[in-house]
Formats: structure tokens, C-alpha cells, sequence
């Protein structure tokens, strides 16, 4: 078997399902398996797979035993030669898997390999790429320094490597992680320590140690509604900070100053990105008038019943003509419907019309909701119709 493709999931049961559909037809030419360990959610995750995918093996686990755990049982059962560790909030093109083992094939170094990463307004995501999150480097991220002197402080997102161009990173984003089996294997996996949030800076970084190259490969987009199975609360702050010094302390050198410096430095990043997140999570943008992106006429007609709005049906050629026809003057939602367009259209879509004005929302295949995300660091929104 070529690909192991492994979901741990959360409480995402209709993000989960946008994802395995993408999947399923990113796979379809490869010999592949696709696995979904299901974190002990308390929705609907676990019926939605066993009925509407039974191609899937599925674990169900019966308590929430972290990231790290989640992960290391999936690839426990995994065959393939290559893996993707991948979050159950991402849609990844057709061709994203055959893409990355192309890419693959041409490096005998090959550590750990990401994508380009983008949110759900189309925005790239700047921790696609990182660098080793040392004192200093971690120190001026959580001033934020980067914002200003990115040619001096702007290591974190290791900004010496444009967003657009393949090369060496030195850390890789959980979210999207592709590698050799055996070589996941013979890193240890997800260090079971940390429950969550440093798992994939320590993998990335024990790459590194090993002599392997982690590179960053934008060849294909992928998008991450961020955060979706993670709650954006007091226990969110706790775990991350936990997680940061759990790695201070198990790859750097610590002193009392240093530890100081790291706990008042995490402390301080974590907050300003809890109440980031909130201020997101509390807007709330009511759209006008809907663009839906279908050749189903029948799905426009129950999509304008159920949200009580005009929907204007539209080609996907024809979807920027229409856009600049009605430019910033109503408050518009753009549905890209699954049923009728290609993953890779959907998020090539995305990019060309960021930064508009306009949100986005996708229908799953066949489905009666849709979901989507405005702000990368708030929690997404399901609508059903």
C-alpha cells in the first residue's frame, strides 16, 4: 500500500465529513487507506463515518486520550509506505496526495513535508512554515516583533522562505504532516507526554536532530479551518502553555531565568490569543445575499427558503464578473457546492477572491448544511438548510 491517510477527530462531525469526502477523491487513483480515530466525541462523528463511509477504519475510542495518543494508535494499524497526519478540519485538492508523493519520490532526505496552508476566507496561514521556536526566536513571537521587523524577528514563521516557493523549513504545522511510515516509526511518533499543541513542533524538531530535511512544499493548497476541534477557552490556555514548556524542558537547557522567560512569555501569547479568538468568535456577519456556486437550481430554492435571503445561482466562470457587478455594496456569502465542483476549483476559488469583502461556505456532497469559517483563529460555523 502506497498512503496511509490518518484523521484524528474531535467533535467535528460535519467538518469531518467535508474532509473525508476530499480525501476520498484525493485518493481515489492511489492505493491508500484512510483512518479516522474518533477522540471519544460526543456528536454525531462516529454513526456519520460507520454510515456513510464503511471504506473507513475507524477507531472509537471510549475517553479523549490527546493528540499524541490519538495519532500514534491510527498509524499503529497503518500499511501505507508514505502517511499524512491530517486534521479533520481541512479539505485538500484532488491531486494534493499525488502532488506530495511526486515530491517525495525526488528526496532522499526526506524528513517531514507540509503544504501551503490556508484559512477559510483564503488567507494564507503564516504557520505553515516555522522555524525552531528557541528562547529568543519564541521571545520576539510573542512580542509580535515580526509584524514590524520581519527581516530581523521574523524566524518564527521563518519568513526568509516566501510563501510560494519550495524549500528546507525547520517546523511543520499538525495539521497537515506527510512522511514515511517507518520513519514516524522510527521517531517515536507524537511524544504521548503533551496532550496537545508542541506534538508537532517536537516531531518536526527530533526530524531535524536524526539528520532528516522538513521542507515546505506550496505546490498545492490546502485549507485548515483552524482550531475547529479545540475549544477556545481557559483550558485551551492551560494546555498550550503546558505544552510549551513541556518542550522547553525536553530540548533546551534550562536555567531559572530561562524558565522565568518561557513561562512569562507563553502566558502572555497564550492570552493575547484567547481574547483574539473570542473578539472573532463574537462577530458575527449576516450576510445579505448569497452566490451559490451549483448547477442544482432545486438546492438554490431550498437554500433561499431556509436562510430567508436572496441566492443568485452562478457558474464558476462566470463567479468573478458577478462579484465585481455588486463589489463591497451588500454583505455577500459565496457557497461553492461539492456536488457540482472540484475540491482544487473550490480552494483555487478561495485564493483569487481573498480579501473582497465576501465569506465562503462549502456544501459537502449531497448534504443539507454548509460550513465554513471567517476568521482564521475563531470557531466555524455550520448552517443548515
Amino acid at each position: 500500500m502506497k498512503l496511509s491517510v490518518v484523521i484524528l477527530n474531535y467533535n467535528v462531525a460535519n467538518f469531518l465529513e467535508l474532509c473525508i469526502q476530499s480525501v476520498v477523491k484525493a485518493t481515489q487513483n492511489i492505493d491508500s487507506e484512510i483512518i479516522v480515530v474518533d477522540n471519544a466525541s460526543s456528536d454525531s462523528s462516529v454513526a456519520m463515518v460507520e454510515q456513510h463511509f464503511p471504506q473507513v477504519k475507524l477507531i472509537a475510542n471510549t475517553e479523549n486520550t490527546g493528540f499524541p495518543n490519538g495519532n500514534n494508535m491510527g498509524v499503529a494499524i497503518a500499511q501505507g509506505e508514505y502517511l499524512c497526519i491530517l486534521n479533520p478540519d481541512t479539505v485538500v485538492a484532488e491531486d494534493t496526495f499525488v502532488k506530495f508523493l511526486d515530491f517525495a519520490n525526488d528526496k532522499a532526505d526526506l524528513g517531514i513535508a507540509g503544504p501551503k496552508l490556508i484559512d477559510g476566507a483564503g488567507n494564507f496561514l503564516p504557520e505553515s512554515k516555522r522555524g525552531i521556536p528557541t528562547p529568543w526566536v519564541a521571545f520576539t513571537k510573542f512580542l509580535e516583533l515580526y509584524n514590524y521587523f520581519p527581516k530581523w524577528f521574523g524566524k518564527y514563521y521563518f519568513m526568509q522562505l516566501d510563501e510560494n516557493t519550495i524549500g528546507k523549513v525547520e517546523i511543520l504545522v499538525g495539521a497537515f504532516m506527510f512522511m514515511k511510515r517507518q520513519l514516524y516509526i522510527d521517531l517515536g511518533g507524537f511524544d504521548e507526554r503533551c496532550f496537545m499543541y508542541s506534538d508537532d513542533i517536537d516531531l518536526s524538531y527530533t526530524s531535524l536532530t536524526k539528520g532528516y530535511a522538513n521542507y515546505y512544499f506550496p505546490e498545492t493548497n490546502v485549507i485548515h479551518y483552524k482550531g475547529e476541534s479545540t475549544a477556545k477557552d481557559e483550558t485551551f490556555l492551560i494546555r498550550f502553555r503546558e505544552a510549551m514548556n513541556f518542550f522547553y524542558r525536553k530540548h533546551f537547557r534550562a536555567n531559572f531565568i530561562f524558565d522565568l522567560m518561557m513561562r512569562v512569555g507563553a502566558k502572555i501569547f497564550s492570552m493575547m490569543k484567547l481574547i483574539k479568538m473570542k473578539q472573532h468568535s463574537e462577530i458575527r456577519i449576516i450576510p445579505d445575499q448569497y452566490f451559490l456556486v451549483s448547477n442544482s437550481s432545486s438546492l438554490a430554492e431550498k437554500i433561499e427558503f431556509a436562510f430567508k435571503k436572496p441566492v443568485i445561482t452562478v457558474a464558476l466562470e462566470d463567479l468573478e464578473g458577478l462579484v465585481k457587478e455588486y463589489g463591497n455594496h451588500k454583505t455577500v456569502e459565496i457557497i461553492f457546492d461539492a456536488g457540482t465542483l472540484a475540491f482544487k476549483e473550490m480552494i483555487t476559488a478561495f485564493t483569487r477572491l481573498k480579501k473582497k469583502g465576501y465569506t465562503f461556505k462549502i456544501r459537502p456532497e449531497n448534504k443539507n448544511f454548509i460550513v465554513g469559517s471567517n476568521f482564521s483563529d475563531a470557531k466555524g460555523e455550520v448552517k443548515y438548510f
